[in-house]
């Protein structure tokens, strides 16, 4: 039988992911418009697109997903523990 924190967590988790990717997204966002001063990053398939422009927009975009991802899923484990005394698997 599950444990109750890994019952109670996967449908908070669930939701968290998708709050996650909403907030990187935003953060990406705000954060390219900072680093290059412009409003959209160059996409892969863009015809006149710079390997110089797209990879570091790629390694940026990247890195923001998985630091908002890795402190939404820690955050939620760590409301579940407190919640039921129980970690997460």
């Amino acid at each position: 039988m599950a444990a109750k924190g890994t019952v109670l967590y996967k449908p908070v988790g669930m939701l968290l992911g998708m709050a996650a990717g909403m907030v990187a997204g935003m953060a990406f966002q705000r954060l390219w418009k900072t680093v290059a001063g412009e409003t959209e990053a160059p996409q892969p398939m863009d015809r006149d697109g710079l390997w110089r422009e797209i990879l570091p927009a790629a390694a940026l975009q990247g890195a923001t997903f998985a630091v908002v991802r890795a402190a939404v899923e820690r955050g939620g484990a760590i409301a579940v523990h407190r919640a039921t005394g129980r970690w997460p698997e």
